[in-house]
């Protein structure tokens, strides 16, 4: 297992995969049995591992005669991936999510192939991406914004209606093309892309579109959306990124000379009152000309854009990315869910979150305003009224008498109030609580 872990790096050593040299021979990678131990080893504890798909085949009865049954048919080309049952699962807007259950021999084969992939490509994406790879996540995403986007005026978020059924195969196709120079593994592909899924048992093809529920899904669509990234870092954020710093503000600047002046003929009352007026002025010049920041972020196939600068340059961005999106990519654009925000006044939405610009001139730490212009992160107020909604009743805290008997942990642990098998009353809570109120009478 350590072997594998060792070899795979897909064919070529890390300094190779981080200048982006072509990747040649790429196929009889798929011939080492190390390498699928390894996958099977990621995979095997899925929740999914156990649900078949259309042929009934699941982790259970797995062995190294299979392994090798597989690496037959791949080392003579006749592996076929076979089609996935299709089920749906309820959406939050209550719309249904379509879902494919793929065999287990395909999945194996998908988690060899990502492991492949992801040794590759991952030294090679963006900074900015932080969905589906090893080490990021939603936290890192977070973390990023609230550390780096302070001085942010203008939000502009980004939703691809129906991302993953979109993408185009050619597309896909052309994009593994121009780093992996191997035409036997770029088949391989194009059939698992190509395989359709079976709906009521009929068979129906997969014109677009990553395989939802597939292993190697997740590495394919970031592939495909790194292309997007590299727009943004190498067209946008030069275009719209200039000065080094804000120019002073002049009304700033007057304020303290009078404060310099009040200080010298020692009147302190006006030292005191100029003083509150200073802390209610920008230090800096929010509208200076010169002076531009776009920071960019994505998630899977959320993006988000942080501007420092004018609305009118803010909807000239949120353009360019639908363009691009459009010719380049074969992607659209959410009218409904691609926003402009004013980061002061209004909260931008990203994986989960409320994020405002916060502005507060009471906060004063070592003689400065601590919080103006960093970027505050909030549970939205919807979320916060349907978790309370499991505890109340007609607006109010709903008294739940049953529960009195159960331990702390218990009552914690359910949700709808209702006692489940693997929770049991607390008899000394009892007693204590009945010994309390005859006490009390």
């Amino acid at each position: 297992m350590r072997n594998a872990e060792r070899r795979n790096g897909a064919g070529r050593p890390p300094g190779t995969r981080r200048r982006g040299l072509p990747l040649e021979r790429l196929y009889r990678q798929l011939f080492n049995p190390q390498l699928f131990l390894m996958a099977y080893g990621r995979i095997y504890a899925n929740k999914g591992a156990m649900t078949p798909g259309v042929t009934g085949e699941t982790v259970d009865g797995m062995s190294l005669e299979k392994i090798d049954a597989i690496i037959g048919r791949l080392r003579a080309e006749t592996y076929r991936w076979t089609p996935v049952r299709r089920t749906y699962i309820p959406k939050k807007n209550g719309k249904k999510l379509p879902l494919g259950l793929p065999t287990w021999s395909d999945k194996l084969v998908a988690e060899v192939v990502r492991l492949l992939l992801e040794a590759y490509y991952d030294v090679q994406f963006s900074r900015h991406s932080h969905g589906f790879r090893p080490g990021r996540g939603c936290h890192t995403a977070l973390n990023e914004v609230v550390e780096v986007w302070k001085g942010t005026h203008w939000f502009v978020e980004g939703d691809i209606s129906d991302c993953f059924g979109s993408l185009d195969h050619e597309v896909m196709l052309a994009l593994l093309g121009e780093k992996i120079h191997d035409g036997r593994f770029l088949r391989l592909i194009r059939q698992m892309l190509k395989a359709g899924y079976l709906e009521d048992w009929r068979w129906e093809a997969t014109l677009s579109g990553a395989p939802q529920g597939g292993v190697a899904s997740p590495i394919l669509s970031n592939i495909y959306l790194d292309r997007l990234d590299q727009f943004v870092e190498q067209h946008l954020l030069p275009n719209y990124n200039r000065g080094r710093l804000r120019r002073r503000s002049g009304e700033y600047w007057r304020v303290e000379a009078r404060i310099k002046r009040a200080s010298q003929r020692g009147d302190k009352a006006a030292v005191r009152a100029l003083r509150q007026q200073l802390r209610r002025l920008p230090s800096a010049d929010p509208d200076d000309p010169d002076y531009r920041r776009l920071r960019y972020i994505r998630y899977a196939d959320d993006w988000l854009l942080g501007f420092a600068g004018p609305k009118r340059e803010a909807l000239e961005i949120k353009e360019r990315m639908k363009e691009f999106l459009h010719d380049q990519l074969k992607l659209e654009l959410s009218e409904s869910k691609t926003l402009i925000t004013h980061a002061a006044s209004q909260a931008a939405r990203f994986l989960g979150y409320e994020l405002r610009t916060q502005l507060a001139d009471t906060k004063i730490t070592r003689g400065r305003r601590a919080v103006n212009g960093c970027i505050g992160l909030y549970v939205p107020r919807d979320v916060i009224r349907k978790r309370c909604a499991l505890y109340m009743k007609r607006g109010k805290p709903a008294f739940r008498g049953v529960l009195i008997r159960y331990q702390d942990f218990s009552i914690h642990r359910l949700q709808d109030g209702s006692p489940t098998q693997g929770d049991r009353p607390n008899a000394r809570r009892t007693t204590d609580v009945h010994a309390g109120h005859s006490q009390a009478q």
